[in-house]
């Protein structure tokens, strides 16, 4: 029940008027409803908040190795060893870090050393090379593609965002590029090694004749 303003009657909650003195009610407009704005993902804040957004899988390990990279004079050679890059292919791995120009200079100059020395010690020689390096390649390419996310500072969190998409992180895929590639390599390999096998003596040797051997 809603009491009237001018004469006090009580009404329904649905009357319009009232049923004694005809006053009207005054209509409360509802207010709409506010959606809440969705709040956008938080945003990496902190240098090292970058980083570990840039690198994404196991950066707490790579954070770890990129230490010994960093001096009070600057960043620094130091040796490391990186097993992914030396066990597998190490093109595939650099792909898989998006270092493309590196991948290309990984599938180009094994395959040309193989080829000019048809030895297979000149793979091995660069997977050592490259697993003794990878880590220190690595810190730079992330050093200057954060260098890059941090100059878009202006242009809002999306845009920040996606470049740590788009240049860091890994590609998956290249996984299974590298699973068929391997085959292929070990079928490459095994055909190479049945065509260069020399061919053995095919049935066995005629024996000279007794006769032949005696002087005439």
């Amino acid at each position: 029940m809603k009491s009237c303003s001018q004469c006090q009657q009580q009404n329904q909650e649905d009357a319009r008027f009232c049923h004694q003195c005809g006053g009207s009610f005054a209509v409360e407009s509802e207010a709409p409803a506010v959606e809440p704005e969705a709040s956008p993902p938080p945003q990496p804040q902190t240098d090292a908040d970058l980083w570990k957004a840039f690198i994404g899988s196991h950066a707490d390990s790579y954070l770890k190795t990129f230490k010994r990279f960093s001096g009070p004079e600057g960043p620094k050679f130091a040796l490391t060893w990186h097993w992914p890059a030396f066990i597998f292919e190490p093109f595939l791995w650099f792909l898989y870090r998006k270092m493309y120009v590196y991948a290309l200079i990984y599938a180009i100059g094994p395959a040309m050393a193989f080829y000019m020395t048809q030895d297979l010690s000149a793979d091995i020689i660069w997977r050592i090379i490259a697993g003794a390096s990878a880590n220190y390649i690595y810190f730079w390419h992330a050093k200057e593609q954060l260098a890059k996310i941090k100059g878009e500072r202006a242009t809002g969190g999306e845009t920040r965002q996606q470049l740590l998409v788009d240049l860091g992180g890994v590609q998956p895929y290249v996984v299974w590029v590298g699973v068929g590639l391997l085959v292929l390599k070990i079928g490459l390999v095994i055909a190479m090694f049945k065509d260069s096998a020399p061919d053995g003596p095919k049935g066995n040797p005629a024996k000279p004749h007794p006769a032949s051997l005696t002087h005439v």
